[in-house]
């Protein structure tokens, strides 16, 4: 069988099973395509008249359909802007917007930080990026930090990166640019998320009523962490409705429908609307 036969089946079987497409692809040919090729420890330039044994890969296509285990899991590894990323289940999947936005920031920081770190890829992407300056990556998590530990090492950057422990900003000093990818799932949408997710630290995604609970706390402490000029860059999801409900004068500038970015420097702070007061409709 050739690795195109393969790859045709394989998405055929995905398709067929109904299978949830999230975490790295969002369609059954390539989620049928990466876990075939780097099942094989093919590249995903292979050749795909290239014959291949089918059997290799038979208990990992058997398990994505009968278990949900999400493909990066499976082969513990994951992809995002073009850099490999071990992953396993002490981390969610790599998948943020900000990974896409790094290249087109109007700015040249001297000190980074990656709040909710998780693997460590946004702060590996951000190194990268950015090749002078100096990167912090800190989660509430011990075990998220031992994956990005191990990815950190995998892409050659301890002496660029520095992982610490902590509750957001708790303990850390002021920086030029802050990234932010904290959890933002509502506790509606948590109980609703297909099975492929539940795979993944309910840590790292219930955010309590509105999907907002750690960002608020974000764009509170942020002025504080930020030195003069500086930019922090926030992901919330599909919870631009709810930010705009919570913060309606807040000076938020939105980079991508998932992201928005903020400068203290132009504003002398930010309150969130009461929840008591009525909702705009």
């Amino acid at each position: 069988m050739t690795l195109r036969e393969l790859i045709r089946r394989t998405a055929r079987q995905f398709r067929a099973a109904k299978l949830h497409f999230g975490h790295g692809t969002d369609n059954a040919r390539d989620e049928a395509a990466f876990l075939v090729l780097r099942g094989l420890g093919l590249p995903f330039s292979e050749n795909l008249d290239r014959k291949v044994d089918a059997k290799r890969v038979e208990k990992l296509i058997a398990r994505r359909i009968g278990e949900r285990i999400p493909a990066a899991y499976l082969l513990n590894e994951a992809w995002l802007d073009g850099q490999r990323f071990y992953v396993d289940r002490r981390v969610i999947v790599p998948r943020s917007h900000i990974a896409f936005l790094l290249k087109d920031l109007r700015i040249q920081p001297r000190r980074i930080l990656d709040l909710c770190t998780g693997s460590g890829c946004l702060a590996i992407l951000a190194a990268r990026a950015f090749p002078k300056a100096q990167v912090d990556a800190s989660d509430i998590s011990s075990d998220a930090l031992a994956v990005a530990k191990r990815n950190v090492r995998l892409h050659r950057l301890e002496k660029r990166i520095r992982l610490l422990r902590a509750d957001l900003f708790s303990g850390l000093r002021q920086y030029d640019l802050v990234l932010a990818n904290p959890p933002y799932v509502t506790t509606a949408s948590m109980g609703k998320l297909p099975a492929e997710y539940r795979y993944e630290p309910g840590l790292a995604l219930a955010a309590g009523r509105d999907g907002l609970d750690l960002v608020s706390r974000i764009l509170q402490d942020a002025p504080r962490h930020l030195n003069a000029g500086g930019l922090l860059v926030c992901e919330v999801g599909d919870g631009k409705r709810a930010m705009r409900r919570a913060y309606p004068h807040a000076p938020l500038r939105w980079l991508s429908p998932e992201v928005f970015s903020f400068e203290p420097s132009r504003t002398a702070g930010v309150s969130r609307k009461s929840s008591r007061q009525p909702r705009a409709r």
